[in-house]
Formats: C-alpha cells, structure tokens, sequence
C-alpha cells in the first residue's frame, strides 16, 4: 500500500477505504502532475503533499485495525474472566 501511495495516491485512499478523500486527492495529485510539467516550484510541492496525504491515510487504516483487535482482545479477556 505504501508503494502504491508514491505511484497513484488518490487509489491507495481509495483502497484505504476513504472514497472522497480519494477525489480530492485526486485533484490535488493531478494540479501536482501538471504543475511539474510547467517549470512552477509548486508542483513538487502538490505532488509531495498528496503522497503525503496517502500515507497517512494508509498509516492511519493500519493503526485502526491495530487498535480494533486490541479492544476486541481485551473485551473477550473480559468475556472470559466474568464468571457465568
């Protein structure tokens, strides 16, 4: 997923399961693309700031299911020990 939010940003969001973050990165990525082709310090600047985006999007679904299994352990540890 890392490797795809360098190459296309806007489809690792949209992978990453956040549809409408993927359009405005979308916007975002491509205003970076053209931007690089005219000789505009911006561009770069665009483009790094929607693969920057990309991976927090991407970091962050990481972290989610990370800490979802952590409340689900726990809760089914507390399953466990109430006495039935």
């Amino acid at each position: 997923m890392y490797l795809l939010a360098i190459l296309v940003p806007p489809l690792a969001i949209l992978l990453a399961g956040r549809p409408f973050q993927a359009v405005f990165n979308a916007l975002l990525w491509l205003s970076g693309l053209v931007l690089l082709v005219l000789p505009f310090v911006p561009g770069l600047m665009t483009w790094a700031l929607a693969v920057l985006w990309a991976f927090l999007v991407v970091r962050g679904r990481k972290q989610d299911a990370r800490d979802r299994r952590l409340v689900e352990d726990a809760l089914a540890r507390d399953r466990s020990r109430r006495p039935g």
